[in-house]
């Protein structure tokens, strides 16, 4: 006789001979409103760090929230553009003679970056969306683009 495990709904009952099988949904579970504050917030704080945490909360999060989404799309919208230039102005600030002026716009650039990203990170923490003053829609220009093409 084998003996049968007590199991979760939903899942197959274990014998002894090993554990039961347990599933796990395919679909990410929606943020509720709290969760979804907090990414959209984290993906603009993340803008200290250039474009890619507001690409990564986008691709990762940004289908399990709409504010995420909406907030997430914005900061990396904003941050695309002055990431490239930091990528940029350090690559040629290794230039002699001149490489002292890319190195001062890079740094202004990253200046001006943080400021904005720390003010969105504010406003969108109190839950009010946030629009940059200035945004250049990099993302969402080269995304139409790309999708044009396919």
């Amino acid at each position: 006789m084998v003996d049968q495990v007590q199991a979760r709904p939903g899942s197959r009952p274990a014998t002894m001979d090993g554990p039961a099988f347990e599933s796990i949904p395919a679909q990410a579970e929606p943020l509720d409103i709290t969760q979804d504050k907090q990414w959209a917030t984290l993906a603009h704080l993340g803008g200290v760090a250039g474009a890619l945490p507001s690409y990564l909360v986008l691709r990762v999060m940004g289908d399990r929230g709409p504010f995420t989404k909406q907030e997430s799309r914005e900061a990396l919208n904003f941050s695309l553009l002055p990431t490239l230039i930091i990528v940029g102005s350090i690559a040629l600030a290794l230039l002699p003679a001149v490489g002292w002026i890319f190195a001062l716009i890079a740094a202004l650039t990253w200046v001006v970056l943080t400021v904005q990203s720390v003010i969105a990170g504010i406003k969108v923490n109190q839950g009010e969306p946030y629009q940059y003053r200035g945004n250049t829609h990099l993302y969402d220009t080269l995304q139409t683009k790309r999708s044009a093409k396919a």
